[in-house]
C-alpha cells in the first residue's frame, strides 16, 4: 500500500488523490444571489447532509489556489444569507458542465446552461426546474479551514426551509433512487450514474445485534473461499442456527455443481455435490457463497454445517 503525507504532496496531486478516494460524492447545483441581485448557478461536489432536525446541509466552496479568488457562490451566500440547492441528474450532465465554467461575475449560468428558474417560497433565489429534488436554504455559519496554513477550504452550513420533490420520482410516497437518475462526482474527470441496476436495499440492524464475525466458528471465519461480505452476512444472525438434518436430502435431479453455480442455483449445486460426493469442504463453501448471493443466509449456514460436521450450533 502506498502512503501519502499531505504535507509533502503537491496540492494538485493531493486534490486528485483525495477526491478519488472520497467518492462517489453527491453534486449540489447551488443557486445564489449577489447583493446587486445577480443570480449565480454553480455545481459543488463538496456537499452533503448533516442533520435532519432541523435539516442542515453543507457545501465546501474553496478559494482558487492559483489566484486566491473566492467563489461567487461563497461571496453571494455570505452577502445575502440564502441559496437553493438542486440535485443533478444525468439528463442535466452537460448543462451542469457548462455552468461549472468560470464565467465573469454577474453572469447568469441559468441562462448559459439553458435551465429553468423556478421561484422559491422562502428565499429570493430560484431553484432548477429540471431537477427532481430541490431545497431552499438559509445560511447558518461559515468555517474557514486552516487559513493560518494557507488553507483554501470553507464549510458553509445551511439550514433547509423547504424541500421540493417531483412526484415522478416517488414510489409509495417515498423517493425512489432508481427513478432519480442522479450523477455523482468521482476523482479527476470521472463521474458515476446511479442507474436502477446498481441500486440495492440493505435493512439497517438498529437494535438488532448479530453475533458478529468474532463469534463465527473458526473453520468458517478462516475460509479461503468466503469473503468479508460473506462472513458479514453469516454473522448477522442473532444466534447460530439449529442444524437441519433434512437439508441433506436431495430436492432436485441436478447433476453438475458448476452448471448450477453458473445458473445461480445454489440448491441445485448442493444436490449435485451430494449426489456426486463426497464433496470437498471447499465445494461446500462455494455453494454457501452462492446461497449468500441470493440472500439465503439459512441455506448458507446449513451448507457450511455439511462441510463441517464438527461444528455444534
Amino acid at each position: 500500500m502506498i502512503t501519502y503525507d499531505p504535507a509533502s504532496v503537491p496540492h494538485p496531486q493531493m486534490h486528485g488523490i483525495l477526491l478519488s478516494g472520497v467518492a462517489p460524492r453527491p453534486i449540489a447545483f447551488v443557486a445564489s444571489r449577489s447583493a446587486n441581485g445577480d443570480i449565480n448557478l454553480a455545481p459543488f461536489s463538496f456537499f452533503n447532509a448533516f442533520a435532519s432536525k432541523p435539516p442542515v446541509v453543507a457545501i465546501g466552496p474553496a478559494m482558487s489556489v492559483r489566484s486566491g479568488k473566492v467563489k461567487d457562490t461563497w461571496r453571494n451566500i455570505l452577502e445575502t444569507g440564502e441559496c437553493t440547492i438542486s440535485a443533478v441528474t444525468y439528463g442535466m450532465l452537460h448543462q451542469m458542465n457548462i455552468a461549472a465554467a468560470e464565467y465573469p461575475a454577474g453572469t447568469d449560468e441559468f441562462v448559459k446552461a439553458g435551465l429553468t428558474k423556478v421561484p422559491a417560497e422562502t428565499v429570493s433565489v430560484p431553484y432548477v426546474g429540471e431537477s427532481p429534488f430541490a431545497m431552499e436554504c438559509r445560511f447558518i455559519q461559515n468555517i474557514e479551514l486552516f487559513r493560518e496554513e494557507g488553507g483554501n477550504g470553507n464549510i458553509m452550513l445551511l439550514r433547509v426551509h423547504r424541500i421540493h420533490v417531483k412526484e415522478s420520482v416517488l414510489t409509495d410516497g417515498k423517493i425512489d433512487p432508481r427513478k432519480m437518475d442522479l450523477i455523482a462526482r468521482m476523482g479527476y474527470h470521472w463521474y458515476a450514474r446511479v442507474t436502477p441496476h446498481v441500486c440495492f436495499e440493505l435493512p439497517q440492524p438498529g437494535e438488532r445485534c448479530g453475533i458478529g464475525l468474532d463469534m463465527l466458528p473458526e473453520p468458517i471465519r478462516q475460509s479461503p473461499i468466503l469473503t468479508g461480505n460473506d462472513l458479514g452476512q453469516l454473522a448477522s444472525v442473532l444466534e447460530l442456527p439449529a442444524r437441519d438434518p433434512s437439508f441433506r436430502e436431495p430436492r432436485s435431479n441436478a447433476d453438475s455443481v458448476e452448471h448450477e453455480l453458473i445458473a445461480g442455483n445454489p440448491r441445485g449445486a448442493l444436490d449435485a455435490a451430494l449426489r456426486l460426493g463426497p464433496p470437498n469442504q471447499w465445494t461446500f463453501h462455494r455453494i454457501a457463497r452462492a446461497f449468500l448471493a441470493v440472500n439465503d443466509v439459512s441455506g448458507a449456514w446449513q451448507t457450511l454445517y455439511l462441510a463441517h460436521p464438527e461444528i455444534a450450533p
